[in-house]
């Protein structure tokens, strides 16, 4: 996939994880997180896959025991035996450095290390364990994010910040300086991690909070003090609507700024509903925005008076959800077809002209107007579909423009 974004974007170093390009440039990454027991290895195999057929491009995990520790190198190698090439990124917590004492294949299956500064340890421990991580980070040349939470944060850190403030003559306010404490960590834990012998092309940085304004922020500063490539997202976003305006309201505002390199959508999910939908929100956010192409779009009107019929929804319900199941197939088959867009209007208001601005629409009769659907191709009027099967047809009109546009020996 090619980024399409006229932004211009934050320079930073180039990190390589497992095989896909963060930073220095590259298209940004669409990355996810499973909620399975990683010691559960055919569950998360089984997650793993799925959010990779969603389209994350980099998957994490979490590293909690000795049991989630020894599961990583089976789930790499039934994830490779079923042809799924996913990086997975290994989330450390307080007990990482004996982990990887323990295990140390699991480091090797690894793509990247995840560590939290605020949960390494404290005082003398928490720079030895924190060594510890990073050593075997330069064992196997692996790179590190290092993530920071406002929730996690370094608190021997933010008292001496603290304390350092209540000496200045204008004093800042806490909320501030727990913004600048959370740079520190990051930048601070960086230079550290560089002096231990990891090369600065193997280190990305996250700073994450809750709230959208606290996060613009911390990451306008963040990305003005390094050149590290930068992990968006909004932690603990929420559940629904809520999570999904949440962080696009936070990362829109900073991708709009050239800011982030790759992203994370950090969906609650309802009971029995698909992880994958943060996946979807993500590649939604890059895509309206105009930075990358993962899917066609469908535009359709929101309907009104002249539309009390539901078809028109249920045709681009369909359609919107046809399209994106075919996209693991086409994706290969079809290069370019993730810039399609195809529009499913109500009635003849806007109907004909959205339709004639798509590469392929249709335009269905509203309340009281003759019941046939002009189908446009390119701008130009196709075929006028009428009957009971329009939507099969135009479904097979669609497939077929998709063959002739995007397939081998189309014009080029």
């Amino acid at each position: 996939m090619t980024p399409v974004s006229p932004f211009i974007r934050r320079p930073s170093r180039r990190v390589t994880v497992g095989g896909v390009a963060v930073g220095g440039g590259a298209p940004v990454v669409v990355q996810s997180m499973t909620n399975t027991d990683t010691a559960d290895v055919e569950a998360t195999v089984r997650q793993v896959a799925e959010l990779w057929r969603a389209g994350s491009e980099i998957v994490r995990m979490t590293v909690n025991t000795e049991e989630a520790a020894r599961a990583v190198p089976q789930i790499r190698e039934r994830l490779d035996a079923q042809g799924c090439p996913v990086p997975l990124i290994g989330d450390f917590h307080f007990n990482g450095h004996k982990l990887l004492t323990a295990v140390p294949e699991c480091a090797q299956a690894l793509a990247k290390l995840r560590i939290n500064p605020g949960n390494v340890g404290r005082g003398a421990k928490r720079d030895e364990q924190f060594a510890t991580l990073i050593e075997f980070a330069c064992k196997y040349d692996k790179p590190v994010r290092i993530g920071v939470n406002w929730g996690s944060l370094d608190q021997e850190l933010l008292a001496r910040m603290m304390d350092d403030n209540h000496l200045r003559p204008k004093p800042l306010e806490p909320e501030e300086v727990m913004r600048h404490a959370l740079i520190a960590s990051a930048l601070e834990s960086a230079a550290r991690a560089e002096e231990l012998g990891l090369p600065g092309d193997r280190i990305i940085l996250s700073c994450k909070l809750s709230g959208v304004q606290d996060l613009i922020r911390v990451y306008r500063d963040l990305a003005a003090r390094c050149d590290y490539p930068l992990h968006l997202g909004l932690t603990e976003a929420g559940l629904g609507s809520k999570g999904i305006v949440a962080s696009t309201a936070a990362l829109s505002v900073l991708l709009q700024e050239g800011i982030g390199d790759t992203i994370r959508v950090s969906l609650t999910p309802q009971p029995g509903e698909p992880r994958t939908l943060e996946v979807q929100v993500a590649q939604e956010i890059l895509q309206t925005m105009g930075i990358r192409s993962f899917t066609p779009l469908v535009t359709a009107c929101p309907g009104c008076g002249r539309t009390t019929s539901t078809y028109f929804q249920e045709l681009a319900q369909k359609i919107q959800v046809w399209l994106r199941g075919q996209m693991p197939i086409w994706r290969e088959q079809y290069p370019g077809v993730e810039t399609m867009n195809v529009a499913v209007m109500g009635c003849v208001v806007n109907g004909p002209g959205e339709s004639r601005h798509a590469n392929v629409g249709i335009s269905l009769p509203g309340t009281n107007e003759v019941p046939v659907a002009p189908v446009y191709v390119d701008g130009e009027k196709f075929v006028t579909l009428k009957g009971d099967r329009i939507a099969e047809e135009f479904q097979a009109i669609v497939d077929d423009y998709v063959q002739r546009k995007y397939g081998p020996g189309r014009n080029a």
